[in-house]
C-alpha cells in the first residue's frame, strides 16, 4: 500500500495539470515547446490565419515553435520560439486583421490557373487584370536560370533568384516599383493569405541562403506555385505541386 500511494498521488497530480492545461484561457500563460491545451490550439489557429502555416492540434511541437519564431522575427521581437502572453495577443490581433482582409468564406470560388503544354501558366479568364499580368510576367522569366542576386540590380537580367523572381512578376502587374528581398516581402502588402495571390517569405533580408535558416520567397498565384525551387521538377518556376509553408509568413497584395 505504501508503494502504491506515491504512484496514485503522482497520477492525480498529472491529471490535474493536464486538466488545467486544457482549460487554460488564451494569453493567460507563456506557451513553449511541450505545452498543450485549448490555448495552444487557439494560438495555432491564429498563427495559421495570420499567414504562418500551422496545424491546430493543441500540441506545441517543433513546427509550432518555428511558426512562433517566424512571427517574432517579422514583428522584430526576440526570437526564442516562446509565445509570451503579449505575443499571443499580438498574434490574435494580426489574425483578426488578416481575416478582415479576406473574402467571406461563402464567396464563390475563383477559377484556377493551369499549366499549358509548354509548362507555362495559363491565367483563368475570370481572374483580375493584375493576376493575369502577374502570370504573364512570370511566364517571361519562368525558364530563366537561377542567379544569385538576379533581378535586384535591374529588372531585365540573365537570371533571377527567389525574391527577384517574385519581384519581377509583381512589377509586371504594376504592384512593385523596386525589387524586394524575402525579408522585405515579410512586411509588404497585407498580412495573411490573399484570395488570388499569396507571397510566402521566410526570415532574412539578404540574398544569402543559410542552411539552418533559409532566406527564401515564393508565390501562389491563382492556385499555381511560382518558385525557383520548382525548376527541378518542371523545368521552370511554375508548378502545380504545393510545398509546406511552415516557417514562412504569408502576405498578399491589397485587394487580391
Amino acid at each position: 500500500m505504501r508503494r502504491t500511494l506515491p504512484v496514485l498521488v503522482a497520477a492525480a497530480l498529472s491529471l490535474t495539470v493536464t486538466a488545467e492545461a486544457v482549460a487554460a484561457g488564451y494569453a493567460t500563460r507563456t506557451l513553449s515547446q511541450g505545452s498543450s491545451g485549448s490555448d495552444v490550439r487557439a494560438l495555432q489557429g491564429y498563427l495559421d490565419t495570420a499567414g504562418y502555416d500551422t496545424t491546430a492540434d493543441g500540441q506545441f511541437g517543433p513546427a509550432t515553435r518555428r511558426s512562433v519564431k517566424a512571427f517574432e522575427s517579422a514583428e522584430q521581437r526576440r526570437m526564442n520560439g516562446r509565445a509570451s502572453r503579449a505575443e499571443q495577443r499580438m498574434v490574435r490581433a494580426r489574425a483578426s486583421t488578416a481575416a478582415g482582409d479576406q473574402e467571406p468564406s461563402d464567396a464563390p470560388a475563383t477559377e484556377k490557373a493551369y499549366l499549358g503544354s509548354d509548362g507555362l501558366a495559363v491565367a483563368p479568364a475570370s481572374a483580375p487584370a493584375e493576376v493575369q499580368a502577374i502570370i504573364e510576367a512570370g511566364n517571361e522569366i519562368a525558364t530563366k536560370p537561377y542567379k544569385y542576386g538576379g533581378g535586384h540590380a535591374r529588372w531585365n537580367d540573365t537570371g533571377y533568384d527567389c525574391s527577384g523572381s517574385v519581384s519581377y512578376a509583381l512589377h509586371g502587374a504594376g504592384l512593385l516599383s523596386s525589387a524586394l528581398t524575402s525579408g522585405g516581402f515579410m512586411r509588404w502588402g497585407a498580412p495573411g493569405r490573399g484570395r488570388h495571390v499569396t507571397i510566402y517569405a521566410s526570415p532574412g533580408g539578404t540574398w544569402v541562403t543559410i542552411r539552418s535558416n533559409p532566406d527564401h520567397a515564393y508565390m501562389i498565384v491563382a492556385g499555381l506555385r511560382f518558385d525557383t525551387s520548382a525548376r527541378r521538377q518542371t523545368g521552370n518556376r511554375w508548378s502545380e505541386q504545393m510545398r509546406s509553408a511552415s516557417g514562412y509568413r504569408g502576405r498578399h497584395p491589397e485587394g487580391l
